[in-house]
């Protein structure tokens, strides 16, 4: 029985009555109303026009093909060969067959890797200084046809 990558939902509330309310910064969850979430700006010589924060900023696919043609690709290469904005303490939980990582990457980027890392196409390696299981870096796990 094979489990499918998925990004995982922070834990549920207890109940209202039990909690006191605490404000909260709005997030780049796909799930949360769009009047919630947080405008990102346009680059000042940007003539495409205000940056959608909705989609994430690549695709599976072109993560596969810039991970398949490098030997171990840090996560902040990732990052910056497909801008992928957001502050430098993103990270999301991931659950990969039956482990839960942690990957340095918004949601939207996050749901996308699991699929990588799930279907085999990719491994990942683990960061073991702070105990966590932090993804630092991701490797091809199949190798690239040549002809």
């Amino acid at each position: 029985m094979s489990a499918r990558a998925a990004v995982i939902a922070p834990p549920a509330a207890a109940d209202a009555a039990d909690v006191a309310p605490t404000p909260v910064a709005p997030t780049r969850y796909p799930t949360q109303p769009a009047e919630h979430r947080t405008p990102v700006p346009a680059p000042a010589s940007s003539a495409a026009g205000p940056v959608d924060d909705t989609r994430p900023t690549c695709t599976a696919a072109q993560l596969r093909r810039f991970i398949k043609s490098r030997p171990w690709v840090p996560m902040h290469e990732l990052r910056r060969r497909f801008g992928i904005n957001g502050s430098e303490d993103d990270v999301t939980p991931i659950r990969v067959g039956e482990r839960r990582l942690y990957i340095g990457m918004p949601p939207l980027e996050s749901y996308l890797m699991a699929e990588l890392l799930d279907s085999g196409d990719v491994g990942f390696e683990l960061s073991f200084d702070p105990g966590a299981p932090i993804v630092v870096g991701v490797y091809p796990m199949r190798p690239v046809p040549r002809s």
